[in-house]
Order: structure tokens, then sequence, then C-alpha cells
């Protein structure tokens, strides 16, 4: 008789977690999911998942309990109290948080779930590959805690992730996540004085492109915001607003460990420019606005 699947709590349908958890229901998994907004769950029971009204209610009886939320203190009011996912969590329950957080949310969260008592196993996993690759399922997951959880959640994670690594004990997901926004942020900013550069000069932006995206300078960055860039459509896959949490989250982990960030720390300025001018709701290949500004260029 082949193994039955695990049973899965998914907590956070949102514009990653909806599609993350469908590929779970596709590849027989059965979900429960809970969310704020009724037609995330109508969207959740209408791809098979069972919806749940409450957080205790999605929880109870699970074997995996999964959170996709949008910061860390999201990621603490489901988590703690008398309505949270660790009081209703069964026995030996693996918790794993793919919210973006920093390291030491993650690291207090297991912690707190170790001295419950009923030993819940955490894992802190967050992804990268923004709306697209959680929809084309290809994304990278980056895994922090124990080992012998990490082999029970690998097939689960592998359902949506392509790249799925442990990179260490509780809060290295999280550490691995920071530099990954770390790089974006600054291959963003980039990209856009780049299209700049080459606009004012008179160059062909199109072929431009093409051309950087096949040497040295070609990135996925690069290729997946190729279409922002060209059209200046900035229709959100990653919002502003969440890169600028998650640039807090990287000066706060490099102040942790005394890492010096030129670049990271005037990215950051950057980005929390953006927000300030209204750009927040925007992708973060918006960036380009404010280069745009800069170099009287901006319509």
């Amino acid at each position: 008789m082949p193994t039955a699947l695990p049973r899965v709590a998914w907590i956070g349908l949102g514009v990653m977690g909806s599609p993350m958890s469908e590929h779970l229901i596709k590849a027989g998994y059965p979900v429960t999911g809970h969310t704020l907004e009724a037609h995330k769950l109508d969207r959740l029971a209408a791809a098979g998942g069972t919806p749940a009204a409450t957080v205790a209610e999605a929880v109870r009886g699970a074997d995996v309990i999964v959170t996709m939320l949008p910061a860390d203190p999201h990621v603490e009011a489901v988590s703690y109290g008398d309505d949270g996912v660790l009081a209703h969590a069964r026995p030996g329950a693996l918790l794993i948080d793919m919210s973006t957080v920093a390291p030491r949310t993650s690291i207090a969260l297991a912690e707190a779930a170790q001295a419950g008592g009923k030993g819940v196993r955490v894992l802190d996993a967050p992804v990268s590959g923004g709306e697209a690759g959680a929809v084309e399922g290809v994304l990278s997951v980056m895994v922090g805690g124990a080992e012998a959880d990490f082999a029970a959640a690998e097939p689960l994670l592998g359902t949506f992730g392509t790249t799925v690594a442990r990179c260490g004990g509780h809060g290295a997901g999280q550490t691995v996540k920071a530099a990954n926004q770390l790089i974006v942020a600054v291959t963003l900013q980039a990209c856009a004085e780049a299209v700049v550069l080459l606009e004012k000069s008179g160059a062909d932006l199109a072929t431009a492109l093409d051309v950087l995206g096949g040497g040295l300078a070609g990135s996925a960055v690069l290729s997946r915001k190729r279409h922002n860039f060209l059209t200046r459509e900035y229709a959100p896959g990653f919002r502003l607003d969440l890169h600028h949490k998650d640039m807090g989250i990287v000066l706060d982990a490099a102040r942790a460990v005394g890492a010096a960030l030129p670049l990271g720390s005037a990215a950051a300025t950057l980005v929390a420019s953006a927000r300030a001018r209204g750009d927040g709701g925007l992708d973060h290949s918006a960036l380009l606005r404010g280069v745009e500004l800069l170099s009287g260029t901006a319509s």
C-alpha cells in the first residue's frame, strides 16, 4: 500500500500562497487553508482544497503546517497565543514558515515550539522567484532547521520549488533570503541605471538588453524584468513595499553580525525613496522611475 501523503494546513493564501498551495493539491496532498479574504478561500475550494474559518480549524490534525505571510508581526500573531498555530498543532507536527522575516524571528519561533512540550518541529523556508515562480512551480527554497526535518519536508517543497536546499540551522534560510533580496535590489538598481544610460545615449534599448542578457551582465533579474523596463509597466510581481520591508531585514541582519553593506545601504535608501514617492504598490522594477527622475527624463 502506498503511504498516504501528509495532511497540510496552509495559512496565508496571498499572491504567493495561493498558487503554491494549489501545486500541493495537484500533487495529491490534502490541503486545508485559512486566510482573511473570503474570495481566496473560494479559490482554494475551487482548486480542491478545504477552506477553514480559523487558524485553529485549519491546523487541527494537520501533519504539516505551512505559513506564508507578509511580515514578522503576521507570523507572530498567527503562531502564538491561545488561537495560534502552536496552541493547536498536534504533537510532532512540522511547522514550515515560508514567510520572509528576520532570522531572529525564525529562531525565536523554533525555540518557542520546542518549549511548548508538543515536539512541534520548525523550519524557516523563505522562497525566491516571485509570483511568476510560484505560478510556474519553479521557486528557489532556502531552508533553515534540523536535517531530519528538512528531509521530511523536501518532497512537499519540491512540488513548487526546483531548487530546494537546507542552508543550515534555524534562521539560516532567512539569512540566505536576506542575501537574495540584497542582490536583487542592487541588480535592479544597476539595470535601471543602465536603461537610462542606454536611452539617453540613443541606443536601441530592446537590442541592448538582449545583448546584455547574453553576456556576463545577464541575470534572472534582467530577463524577468526586461518587459517592465521596455514598457514602463509595473504591475506588481513583487511590490516595492515588500522589498522595503525585506531591506530592513537585510540591514538588521548585517548589523547583528557586523557586516558592512555599502551598496546594500544605498539600495535600501533608494527603495525607501521610491516608496515615499508613492510607488510602494508597484513592482520593484519601478526603481527605474527614481533613476529617470534624477536624470530629468521622468514623465
